[in-house]
């Protein structure tokens, strides 16, 4: 099966194309002798990419197969055809088997401290511990670890780091050694001295994150994954615990008030930012274009924010976008989102493998 691609086709920043076909699977930009058999007219983009996205996980933890599958093709669905799942307690291998499933880039399952993050989600260590494990996971995952840096601590009442610097720095160090990068869930300001200069590679939330933060993480080119359709929920886990944790609550809703406005700070100091939902657990799958419309109503330009959700993502991941003779996974839309970003939630097709799904 042939497929002509009718663009413009936008493969990069600075690189758009008129025109394209897909042969055999593969995205070319040489005109095949023979016809296309099918012609598909549109604005095209490399597939989408959720950085930040659970498969196999739900509010309880792990889930079976079936509801894990059924989470990736939600994804699917909605056009994100390239999954970095940022941590998960289910062994999701089986979906790599499945020719019409997105393609997924696992970090392995959390690592946290007993007591010190969400029940049934991590892998629960002693500090000791925390070099050796993050080798471990850095052998079991796809080339990614995931810390969590800092949650609440109820005899403290409040956010605070889980890692010592010194033991952070030689767990990020092993997790290097093994081949693997690190990205780190944090909300406090707190952590994020350790995370930068342990040699952190990613950061997730970074709601905590000063100017001076920022201005590190640009020089350094560290992305951060800004997940505002998860700090949208602030408010209500400030609510939930104000009672018990007042400090916590007195925290939480300050980073929830200026949620749009750290993204755009963010963006505005040089900061390379991604796009993840944070589905899985309370976050529903399929949520990639209403978080994009999210950093849109945060002041970042459109063209920006698709570009943080394809090329720039898969450049940074290490995928194949759609440069010549990579596999032809793309998204085709009537209205160019870099116009509106909201036509990113209205996929006239999408094309996985070189198949039309």
């Amino acid at each position: 099966m042939s497929l002509h691609l009718t663009g413009p086709v936008l493969v990069g920043d600075a690189d758009v194309r008129d025109e394209a076909w897909v042969v055999d699977g593969s995205i070319t930009y040489d005109r095949p002798e023979e016809a296309a058999r099918h012609t598909i007219d549109g604005i095209v983009l490399p597939g989408l990419v959720d950085v930040h996205c659970h498969i196999g996980l739900d509010s309880g933890g792990a889930v079976d197969a079936e509801l894990a599958l059924k989470q990736a093709m939600v994804d699917r669905d909605a056009g994100t055809l390239l999954i970095r799942d940022a941590g998960s307690p289910t062994d999701t291998r089986f979906i790599d088997e499945v020719p019409t499933a997105p393609r997924l880039i696992r970090a392995g399952r959390f690592i946290a401290r007993p007591m010190r993050y969400l029940r049934h989600y991590a892998r629960e260590i002693e500090v000791a511990d925390l070099p050796r494990v993050m080798a471990e996971e850095a052998r079991a995952g796809d080339g990614w670890v995931k810390i969590i840096a800092d949650w609440i601590d109820r005899e403290a009442g409040d956010l605070t780091p889980l890692w010592p610097a010194d033991v952070l720095a030689e767990g990020i160090a092993a997790a290097h050694e093994a081949g693997a990068r690190v990205t780190a869930h944090t909300f406090a300001t707190e952590s994020m001295d350790a995370l930068l200069d342990g040699g952190i590679d990613c950061i997730e939330h970074g709601t905590g994150m000063t100017a001076e933060h920022m201005q590190e993480a640009a020089r350094r080119g560290i992305p951060v994954v800004p997940t505002l359709l998860q700090v949208a929920n602030f408010e209500g886990y400030a609510a939930q615990g104000e009672e018990r944790f007042p400090a916590y609550a007195a925290r939480m809703r300050p980073m929830h008030e200026r949620r749009l406005a750290h993204a755009l700070a963010l963006h505005e100091a040089g900061v390379p930012l991604l796009i993840g939902t944070d589905a899985g657990g309370t976050i529903g799958h399929g949520a990639l274009p209403a978080e994009a419309a999210h950093l849109v109503a945060a002041g970042i330009p459109a063209s920006d924010v698709v570009a943080m959700a394809s090329w720039r993502a898969r450049e940074f991941l290490g995928a194949p976008g759609l440069e010549e003779g990579a596999p032809a996974d793309l998204v085709v839309y009537a209205q160019d989102p870099r116009e509106d970003i909201s036509a990113l939630a209205r996929p006239r097709h999408v094309v996985l493998r070189g198949a039309v799904v």
